[in-house]
């Protein structure tokens, strides 16, 4: 337990009762917890803690955050994705007070891990782009500690996530003017979620018989994994202004400079609720670029056994490239995660990749792997009673010491 006692403010978290275990296993050390609730949502997987609503309009939200970081006397805040517009004003100003930002995400691997870093995730990460500095600091760290393995079920993320926005029917009294940060509403993405995976059902086994016959045969072939059109890190992260734009930045690029024994395959992303017509979308561009025969398009499926024979994958900077990585995959990054190194991905543009890409350094990937384990990523998850539990416990590990994991890196 830390000797060090400090208030925390605990900003949006998951749809899920993850922040309140994090804030109940904080306060029973001594340390002070405070809370912001945005909408219905927030109020539900907090209740029945105490908690200020913010009601106002965003642009007054820098205002009311110095409030409660005055009046609390804030050292620390907990936040999840740092590019929520009812977080961005937090983890940009919240250093000029002296506060320290503690931002979660979904793991950059997994399936057992979170991330937890500070001050920003993703693009906004402080992790060095310096290949040098992940071995000196692989070198200096143990070996990483095994995950502890838990069952995620789909099921009871659906239903925290459909409790979160039932609990939004009070916004329009209590929140008047808050706006989520995801561009369709519940009702919608519903919708479209059990029409897809309908649809997905009919495509299973095609799909899988044409995996099969595509890795069995002798033709090399690239992947393209989508991925959200929501992701922060498309919107906020990225060249790019949507998946689409990137489908057709790949496929032109490929047409125009891969091998032509060569086949794309792009892999839809298994959370996209299917507005976008990609398939449609394709067979346009197939015809564009005179493509014929040499793309593939699947909905279904598991994305390892695709990097495993893939010549290369092409990524804008999703978290699939760690595993096409730790897979020994040529990877390329369109954008600037904090996997893209020299020595890992591909540094040259595009256009080259399709014939001068090289695997990935073992060696460097390794202690890539291992430093940034270390210093980023809690074991743990967002949903299943034991994942919140083991990430509850692990997160207040971080948060309460002196200096996090990264900073005793730096």
């Amino acid at each position: 337990m830390s000797a060090i006692k400090r208030s925390f403010l605990f900003l949006q978290g998951p749809c899920s009762p993850l922040f309140a275990k994090i804030a109940d296993r904080l306060k029973n050390h001594g340390h002070a917890v405070h809370r912001i609730n945005f909408n219905g949502g927030d109020a539900v997987y907090w209740a029945p803690r105490k908690a200020t609503c913010f009601r106002g309009k965003l642009e007054t939200l820098p205002e009311f955050l110095e409030a409660i970081w005055a009046k609390h006397q804030i050292t620390d805040q907990l936040l999840f994705g740092d590019c929520r517009p009812v977080h961005k004003a937090a983890a940009s100003r919240a250093g000029d007070f002296g506060i320290r930002t503690h931002v979660m995400e979904c793991g950059y691997f997994r399936p057992f891990w979170i991330t937890l870093e500070l001050e920003g995730v993703n693009g906004h990460s402080l992790l060095p782009k310096n290949p040098d500095w992940f071995i000196d600091a692989g070198k200096r760290l143990p070996k990483s500690a095994p995950a502890h393995p838990f069952r995620s079920s789909f099921t009871k993320q659906a239903a925290y996530d459909v409790l979160y926005h039932l609990a939004g029917i009070i916004n329009p009294v209590f929140f008047p003017h808050y706006k989520s940060h995801v561009p369709v509403s519940a009702a919608v993405e519903y919708a479209c979620y059990i029409r897809r995976f309908s649809l997905q059902r009919l495509r299973k086994q095609q799909e899988a018989q044409s995996v099969s016959t595509l890795v069995n045969a002798d033709s090399p072939f690239y992947l393209l994994p989508l991925q959200l059109n929501s992701d922060a890190q498309i919107i906020h992260h990225s060249p790019f202004h949507d998946m689409s734009e990137v489908i057709s930045f790949v496929m032109r690029s490929f047409a125009q400079h891969a091998p032509v024994n060569t086949q794309l395959v792009i892999k839809n992303h298994p959370l996209d609720i299917g507005l976008i017509n990609y398939r449609k979308l394709i067979a346009k561009l197939v015809r564009q670029f005179d493509l014929a025969g040499r793309i593939l398009y699947f909905e279904t499926g598991l994305i390892d056994g695709l990097i495993k024979h893939a010549a290369g994958m092409v990524t804008v900077n999703s978290t699939s490239g760690c595993a096409a990585l730790e897979l020994d995959c040529p990877t390329i990054a369109l954008a600037d995660p904090v996997y893209n190194l020299p020595g890992l991905t591909f540094q040259g543009n595009l256009d080259d990749f399709w014939t001068a890409y090289t695997k990935p350094d073992r060696r460097l990937f390794d202690y890539f792997r291992k430093t940034v384990m270390y210093s980023t990523q809690i074991n743990g998850n967002l949903y299943s009673q034991p994942g919140t539990l083991l990430a509850a416990e692990n997160a207040v590990r971080v948060l309460e010491a002196e200096k996090t994991p990264l900073e005793t890196l730096l």
